[in-house]
This record gives C-alpha cells, structure tokens and sequence, in this order.
C-alpha cells in the first residue's frame, strides 16, 4: 500500500513540476535574485547565477575511473534535485553534480531540478509544493529514483565524494547519507 501510495506521490510530483513556469526569479529589494520551482541548467549559467555556477562548474576535477563504472547504471535513473540559488552548498554541489552527469551520458531529460525558496515565510518550500511528503531538510538533496521508487539520496554534501556516494546508490550497495533521520525510507 505504502509503495503504491508513494507512486501516486512521485505521479503528482512530475506533472505539477512539468505544468511550471521554468527559471522563475523571485527579486526582493537591496537583495541578490533567487529561483523558485522547476529550473534548468540555461537558468543556472545565466544572469546572477553564472559567476558561482561556472567557477564550481570548471574547477571541479572529475574521477574518471569512477565515471566509467557507473555509467550503465546511473543511465536507468531519475534524479530529482532540491537546491537554493542562496545556498552556499547548492552553489558548490549543484555544478559539480551536473558536470558528472554530464561526463557520464547522463540523459538529461531523467534529471528534474526544483529550486527552493529563502523567504522566512516560505523557507525550503516551492512554489508547486514538490517537496512535499519527501522530507526536504537541506538543500542541495538529490533524489535518486529507480522504476519509480527512491533508492536513496545525497544530503547537502556527499560523504566521501559525489562520484564515489553516485556509485554507492546506482549499485546499492550500503550508503547513508548526512541526516539520515530526516528520511522515510519504506
């Protein structure tokens, strides 16, 4: 029953991402913009946000041994990503994340990004409600999902490295990630 409730959840979650408004900025005076909902990468590397994403994108050094071996398997699944444009681990983790996905094949159109809000009244909360019912904490989270269910996820950081944690998860083998309490796992 538990699955078949979380796949109605998942069901709700990717139609009312996909109904959004893509890169939608939100500007507060005397503040830096930040992006709410569904983004992508084009609304990453532009305007406010292309100083950090680049500087994080170009500098990190990729392990490609790693790549190489989780390349098949990283392929048969979706990645739901919560970020903040404010956020200081989003700004470093975000761009190294998708420069891996990029180096391993990854498609793309499997990767799903929802920027979170910074507001007091609206904090780690978008606009469509996708965090709802998955335990959205800390940002940057990436949620990996196979056949429609969540194998794990990576919280804020990775625990050895985003290429070594991405392995873990795709082969299942053993993985806990930071602030395992904060998750609900059937």
């Amino acid at each position: 029953m538990k699955s078949i409730i979380l796949t109605i959840c998942f069901s709700f979650i990717l139609s009312s991402i996909s109904s959004q408004e893509i890169n939608q900025e939100i500007t507060i005076e005397n503040e830096q913009p930040f992006l709410v909902g569904r983004i992508n990468i084009e609304g990453l590397t532009s305007n406010s946000y292309q100083g950090w994403y680049e500087n994080s994108y170009q500098n990190y050094e990729l392990e490609d041994e790693t790549l190489k071996s989780i390349e098949k398997e990283l392929s048969q699944h979706k990645i739901l990503l919560f970020m903040g444009t404010w956020c200081g681990d989003s700004k470093r983790e975000v761009p190294r994340f998708i420069k891996i996905l990029e180096a391993a094949d990854f498609p793309l159109n499997n990767l799903k990004i929802v920027a979170v809000d910074r507001r007091k009244d609206r904090y780690k909360k978008s606009p469509g409600g996708e965090e709802w019912g998955l335990s959205i904490k800390r940002v940057p989270t990436f949620i990996f999902y196979k056949n429609g269910k969540e194998t794990n996820r990576i919280i804020e950081s990775p625990i050895t490295t985003l290429e070594s944690d991405i392995k873990k998860i795709v082969s299942r083998k053993s993985y806990t990630p930071n602030y395992p309490k904060s998750l609900h796992f059937d």
